[in-house]
């Protein structure tokens, strides 16, 4: 087995939530919506595809032709953004699966990619992409199973709904949680399901408890968590590493610098997401390992 195809790593390609902040205040942790990519036993699977998807599209063209599983949480702008801006799909020969839950409106994920770059939203059309393009309806809940990959699913607590998506491959595992609200009165057990002992918990940590409970300008039912109740669930459900992720538009690195300060006070395996972080998971178990999958095998 090669030493890629015996690896399981994230890697952040945007971090930031709501829109793109470029600037001066924002070089150390980056403007770029969100894109996490995981490399897990020779698999490439990507998370999201906000503005951080262009970056990453960047860096893949050098490694044509490619296959790459791309699962969505949801279809809010900063998410899907950078979608019409990958380069690779552009380019016959590469093939990508695509996955996503039915919208509320009874939309494919398929259906929104296609309807955000229609006129006058978009000059092309989705199917100006050549690459070879496979899509997928989750039924939020079940297995997805790519060879010895075992990726769960959950609904999380959001306008409009979205998806949380934890990764299980070699007796390791990696939760992805983004976008999420909190409850007021307990923790949220579909998300400490998902983060259950997990090697690394990436959790929507948008706001700080005193922005989403500020009088003047309340951020509760917005969609959102904080740092804080990051922590809670890092600690409940015996995360190893928390990575406090989707970075507030108005949060500057400063900003950011002081979060991360408080947080690992809390809770010593804390990091804060930023472009071109890679984290290394260790894999611990017989990589012949597998649980039982659903329909979506490949």
């Amino acid at each position: 087995m090669s030493r890629i195809e015996n690896q399981f790593t994230v890697q952040f390609w945007g971090v930031r939530g709501s829109i793109p902040s470029p600037g001066p205040h924002t070089v150390r942790y980056g403007g770029n919506t969100p894109c996490v990519e995981m490399q897990v036993g020779g698999k490439r699977l990507i998370f999201d595809a906000g503005t951080g998807l262009h970056v990453l599209g960047q860096s893949l063209l050098r490694q044509m032709p490619l296959e790459a599983h791309i699962f969505f949480t949801h279809s809010h702008w900063d998410h899907m953004q950078g979608f019409p801006f990958f380069s690779p799909g552009f380019i016959k020969g590469n093939n990508f699966h695509i996955y996503g839950a039915i919208a509320p409106d009874g939309s494919t994920i398929e259906q929104r990619l296609n309807d955000q770059m229609l006129h006058p939203n978009f000059p092309v059309p989705l199917q100006i992409m050549e690459a070879n393009m496979k899509f997928y309806d989750i039924g939020v809940g079940e297995l997805i199973q790519i060879d010895d990959i075992v990726i769960e699913t959950a609904h999380l607590n959001h306008p409009g709904e979205a998806i949380g998506y934890r990764v299980n491959w070699g007796g390791s595992a990696a939760a992805y949680i983004t976008d999420t609200e909190h409850f007021p009165d307990r923790l949220d057990e579909t998300v400490l399901w998902l983060s259950r002992n997990a090697d690394v918990l990436i959790y929507d940590s948008t706001y700080t408890d005193e922005e989403y409970h500020n009088p003047k300008s309340p951020k509760v039912g917005w969609g959102h968590s904080t740092w804080q109740e990051a922590v809670k669930v890092a600690k409940a459900a015996n995360v190893k590493t928390l990575v406090i992720y989707h970075h507030d538009p108005a949060h500057n690195d400063d900003f950011l610098d002081r979060v991360g300060e408080e947080v690992v006070e809390k809770f010593p395996g804390a990091i804060m997401a930023r472009e071109g972080l890679v984290l290394q998971i260790p894999v611990s178990a017989s990589l012949s390992e597998a649980i039982p999958v659903s329909k979506f095998s490949l």
